[in-house]
């Protein structure tokens, strides 16, 4: 059998946080059973921020509602304080990303909290979590590469948090270069160093294709062991509080590099290209994957 790479999909959350269009909450539910429908199993679809701060975000609890609950699927919903993961429990996610800044510049301007405060704060979500129940967790470090206000973030400072978020017990620890930074080697330095101190917990990559390393960085993290990668449909992405942040990897880009290696995702290829001409018609604006440009090769019979 080949290799299985996980692919989370997260085009519903990262990919339309920093789009200029609104898509209602209906629109975003059509997209997540579209992605599903091409064989996505785990996807981030709802982020527990306040809409006054990214409105392209709001009504996570009505998106939630309207997507039933089905064996073998996760979704996921981000967030970033208790507040969030209140209300992340009470819309009844399969998981929860709880997001810990690797910079206190990107934690003051994103959360309003340092790392410290951060780090607390997760303890005290798991903490509230072994005392009311709630879903799994996956503590994300993001900033992980290099932050827009702090410059270089030290490879310490990241296995600190992940020593910390192991400790606290997290069921995932992802590593997040959200500026789109990162470089394949020190990708592969910096997974080494986290996983030693991680343990067993498993370990998933998060990467921006902003200076177009991207998929380099992810062939780079499959290189190394890492068998979980996010992804966004028609390459979308970017964040709203970091200046110039493009979207994330193409889920076909990734797949199709995937797939022509002899690895397994389990996703439809031809049906992710039609996907992301969906969503591009309805924010107006091209899918930014080279897939959607070029086609699949070969091209079916």
């Amino acid at each position: 059998m080949s290799r299985f790479i996980e692919i989370v999909e997260v085009g519903a959350r990262d990919g339309l946080q920093n789009e200029k269009a609104i898509l209602e909450p209906a629109e975003r539910v059509e997209l997540i059973t579209r992605l599903e429908a091409c064989g996505v199993k785990r996807q981030e679809v709802v982020s527990f921020v306040n809409p006054k701060r990214v409105p392209q975000m709001a009504g996570a609890e009505e998106i939630m509602a309207a997507l039933p609950h089905q064996d073998g699927r996760s979704r996921i919903g981000l967030v970033l304080n208790e507040r969030g993961w209140d209300r992340c429990v009470e819309a009844a996610c399969d998981e929860a990303n709880i997001v810990v800044c690797a910079s206190d510049g990107f934690g003051i301007r994103n959360q309003g909290a340092s790392v410290a405060e951060q780090v607390d704060a997760l303890g005290a979500i798991v903490a509230k979590r072994g005392a009311s129940g709630g879903p799994p967790i996956t503590a994300t470090v993001s900033v992980a590469f290099g932050c827009p206000f702090d410059g270089e973030v030290p490879e310490a400072q990241v296995v600190s948090i992940c020593r910390a978020a192991a400790a606290l017990g997290v069921e995932e620890i992802a590593l997040a270069d959200t500026i789109g930074v990162a470089d394949p080697w020190t990708v592969r330095k910096r997974i080494e160093a986290v996983r030693q101190v991680i343990g067993d917990i498993k370990l998933r990559l998060h990467f921006h294709d902003t200076r177009n390393t991207g998929l380099a960085n992810a062939f780079a993290g499959v290189e190394a062991g890492v068998d979980i990668l996010d992804a966004s449909v028609g390459g979308l992405g970017g964040c709203p509080f970091a200046p110039a942040a493009t979207g994330n990897i193409g889920t076909e880009d990734l797949v199709y590099m995937l797939t022509r290696a002899g690895f397994d995702t389990g996703l439809d290829l031809e049906r992710l290209i039609e996907t992301a001409a969906w969503v591009g018609e309805r924010i107006g604006k091209a899918p930014a994957s080279s897939l959607s440009r070029a086609g699949v090769f070969p091209k079916a019979a």
